[in-house]
């Protein structure tokens, strides 16, 4: 990642609508997580596969929280296999892939682990080495950058 320690940076809340678009989720509700090291993804039907020599994943997502109605199906090659605390004090083993997200008019490359998030409040989190040096976190404030990306499932679904 480019070092931006001394530009500028946006200010986002506790919770804000982001894309992951190199998955095909144009957003997705985030509890902004400066506890958690590493960015978390609720999904569901994980399977790991190999294409052209490459470890890969595939595996489903509902990008919008208490609705099942939606379901995006994605692929992406595998990063590494990490163990991970979760937020109950225990360690699993989680994929990891890398993808790029985007706030605003910024884009930028994550690390998301892949785990099942369905008894959280939030589908998604988005962890500290995701936010270092790009943005500075308002913990009284949400959705500083709009709620306008949700209305793309609406536009989507009357097509």
């Amino acid at each position: 990642m480019k070092e931006i320690k001394n530009q500028p940076k946006d200010i986002i809340g506790w919770r804000e609508w982001i894309s992951l678009p190199d998955l095909g989720i144009p957003a997705i509700k985030a509890k902004i997580d400066t506890g958690a090291r590493t960015s978390a993804l609720h999904v569901f039907d994980l399977e790991e596969f190999t294409a052209d020599g490459r470890q890969m994943v595939r595996f489903g997502v509902h990008p919008l929280q208490r609705s099942s109605s939606i379901v995006r199906l994605c692929e992406a090659p595998v990063l590494e296999q990490r163990k991970v605390k979760n937020s109950g004090g225990r360690s699993e083993n989680r994929i990891v892939i890398q993808t790029n997200a985007q706030i605003g008019s910024l884009v930028w490359p994550i690390n998301i682990t892949l785990t099942n998030r369905d008894l959280m409040m939030f589908r998604m989190l988005l962890g500290r080495t995701a936010l270092e040096n790009t943005f500075l976190i308002n913990p009284g404030c949400s959705f500083l950058t709009g709620r306008s990306l949700k209305k793309s499932y609406k536009k989507r679904k009357k097509q």
